[in-house]
C-alpha cells in the first residue's frame, strides 16, 4: 500500500470522526449545554443537533446516584456527565438526627421531589447541583425540627413537609430549579422515648377505659333513674284513672240509685192516691173524709212501732191528742157503719 493510500484512509478516517463530533443525538427529556471556546453557546433541544467540532464542546456535570458498598450500606456517589435530565427527580436522603425543640434527638428519612426548569442556571449558578440539593435540605429539616417540639413532629407531617417545600423552593430558585414537594419517610425517636410513649399511650388507653366505663355507669343510672321515674308516673296515672273511674261508678250508682228512689217514691204516690181513691169510694155513706182515716192509720203504725222496743218505761203522749183522738173517732165510724 503506497503513501497516496494510506493518506486517503487517513482523511476518511478524519472526515467520519469530525461528523460524529459536530452531530448530536439528544433523546426527549434531556437536553445538553453547549459551551464555544469555554463561553456558553447555547443548550440543546431533543433531535438531532449540529454543533462545531472541536469548538464546541458539552458542559460537563455532575450527577446524584445511590450505591450498596461492600458492607451493603447505601452510598451517595457523584460523578461527571454532560446529560441533564428534565424529567421530574426524587432524592432519596439516608437518615440524619436532628434535635427538637425539647431536646428529642430523632432520626428523620426524607424525600425531596424536584425538576430543572432551566438547564443554563442549573449549570453556571451553583456547582455540584445535587449535592447542594441535598445539603440545603438537610439544614432546613433541620431548622424546621428544631422549632417544633417532638409531639408536634409526629402529628404535623403536613405541616413540615409543606414548611420544607416552600423553603427549598425559594432557595433553589436561582439554579433553575423547581421543588414539587418534600416527604419525611420515617420519624425514629430514641428508645427511651419509645417506652415512655408507649407507657404513655398504654395510661391513654387504660384512661379512656376508665372514662368509657364511668359514662356507661352513668348512663345506666340515668336510665334507670328516668324508667323508675317513668314508672312512677304511669302508676300515678293509673291511680288516677282507676280514681276516675271509681268516682264516674260511685256517680252513676248514685245516679241510679236516687232514680231508683224518685221511681220507688213516684209508685208509692201512684199507690197512695188509688188507695185513697178506693177508700174514698167506699166512704161515700161517712162523715169521715179519706185523709183523716189515712192520717189516723199512720198514727196507729207510728205508736205500735214506738212502743215496739224494750224500754217500756218511756210514755209518749201525741202533741195533737185531739186530732189523735179525732181520727181514732173517724176509724171507729167506719167500722160501726160497716
Amino acid at each position: 500500500m503506497d503513501t497516496g493510500m494510506i493518506l486517503l484512509i487517513v482523511l476518511i478516517l478524519l472526515a467520519i470522526a469530525v461528523v460524529f463530533a459536530g452531530v448530536k443525538v439528544v433523546p426527549q427529556s434531556e437536553t445538553r449545554v453547549i459551551e464555544r471556546l469555554g463561553r456558553f453557546h447555547s443548550v440543546l433541544g431533543p433531535g438531532l443537533n449540529l454543533i462545531l467540532p472541536f469548538v464546541d464542546r458539552p458542559k460537563v456535570i455532575y450527577t446524584r446516584r445511590i450505591e450498596n458498598n461492600i458492607q451493603g450500606r447505601s452510598v451517595v456517589r457523584y460523578t461527571a456527565t454532560s446529560v441533564i435530565d428534565l424529567r421530574e427527580q426524587v432524592y432519596d436522603f439516608p437518615s440524619q438526627q436532628v434535635i427538637t425543640k425539647d431536646n428529642v434527638i430523632a432520626q428523620i428519612d426524607a424525600l425531596i421531589y424536584f425538576q430543572i426548569v432551566d438547564p443554563k442556571k442549573s449549570v453556571y449558578e451553583i456547582d455540584n447541583l445535587p449535592n447542594a440539593i441535598e445539603k440545603l435540605t438537610q439544614t432546613s429539616l433541620r431548622n424546621v425540627i428544631g422549632e417544633m417540639i417532638f409531639d408536634q413532629t409526629l402529628t404535623s407531617r403536613d405541616t413540615i413537609n409543606g414548611k420544607l417545600q416552600s423553603i427549598l423552593d425559594g432557595a433553589t430558585n436561582k439554579w433553575g430549579v423547581k421543588v414539587n414537594r418534600v416527604e419525611l419517610q420515617d420519624i425514629t425517636p430514641p428508645d427511651s422515648v419509645r417506652n415512655a410513649m408507649e407507657l404513655e399511650m398504654q395510661a391513654e388507653r387504660s384512661r379512656r377505659a376508665d372514662i368509657l366505663r364511668a359514662e356507661g355507669e352513668k348512663k345506666s343510672v340515668i336510665l334507670l333513674s328516668e324508667g323508675q321515674k317513668q314508672s312512677q308516673i304511669n302508676q300515678a296515672e293509673a291511680a288516677k284513672q282507676v280514681a276516675i273511674l271509681n268516682a264516674e261508678a260511685v256517680k252513676q250508682a248514685e245516679i241510679l240509685r236516687a232514680e231508683g228512689e224518685a221511681q220507688a217514691k213516684l209508685l208509692q204516690a201512684d199507690a197512695d192516691a188509688e188507695a185513697i181513691r178506693r177508700i174514698k169510694a167506699s166512704m161515700q155513706d161517712c162523715k169521715t173524709d179519706a185523709p183523716s182515716y189515712i192520717l189516723a192509720q199512720k198514727y196507729i203504725a207510728t205508736l205500735s212501732q214506738m212502743v215496739d222496743g224494750k224500754d217500756n218505761k218511756t210514755v209518749y203522749i201525741p202533741y195533737e191528742a185531739s186530732s189523735v183522738l179525732g181520727s181514732l173517732g173517724s176509724i171507729k165510724e167506719i167500722f160501726a157503719g160497716k
